[in-house]
């Protein structure tokens, strides 16, 4: 909805646009409405993957994916070793103690459980960390492109709220913004 709403907003400040002092004149090879607007695009998640640091802040989040599995995989074995003991012994087992146990397996169940569940919201709290600056920088680099080729805007083709972009009225900004992070 609020891709419908961005892009009337848009038509409608085109169709209004007042003129300016210095009144673009429309020639037979550029419209009147492309010498008042124009638009940059680029993919944003391939611009953030070509930056350089984005490969540092994916190795750090494997490694820390891998200390969490290994953590889960631990917790896990000694769950299992004391549900095998529980199986093994409660034809034994007096009942109050049964009923321990199984209390006992119960309760470490759902603390493993509850730590999968954190662990996930961890992983995804530090990736959102560390691709915070990285964020920022590509923002800044978009803005620094997109204010030296004197553009509108700029649309971010990942998503599919703008299947067609003219290029006559579009820049492709993917290799300039890539430089400019390099």
């Amino acid at each position: 909805m609020k891709q419908i709403t961005f892009l009337s907003l848009i038509l409608c400040l085109l169709s209004f646009c007042p003129a300016s002092a210095q009144e673009p004149v429309a020639t037979d090879e550029a419209p009147l409405i492309t010498q008042l607007l124009q638009i940059g695009y680029l993919s944003y998640d391939q611009a953030l993957k070509d930056m350089p640091d984005y490969a540092l802040v994916q190795a750090r989040q494997k490694e820390l994916r891998k200390a969490y599995e290994a953590e889960l995989k631990r917790v896990e074995g000694e769950f299992n070793q004391k549900y095998e003991a529980f199986l093994e012994g409660q034809k034994d087992f007096p009942r109050t103690i049964l009923l321990k146990r199984q209390t006992e397996l119960q309760q470490l169940l759902q603390q493993n459980l509850e730590f999968k569940r954190q662990g996930l919201k961890d992983l995804e709290k530090a990736e959102e960390e560390a691709l915070a600056p990285l964020h920022v920088k590509l923002t800044e680099a978009i803005a620094k492109v997109a204010k030296e080729k004197g553009l509108a805007l700029v649309v971010n083709t990942d998503s599919r709220a703008c299947p067609f972009i003219d290029s006559e009225m579009g820049v492709d900004l993917q290799e300039e913004v890539s430089k400019v992070l390099r």
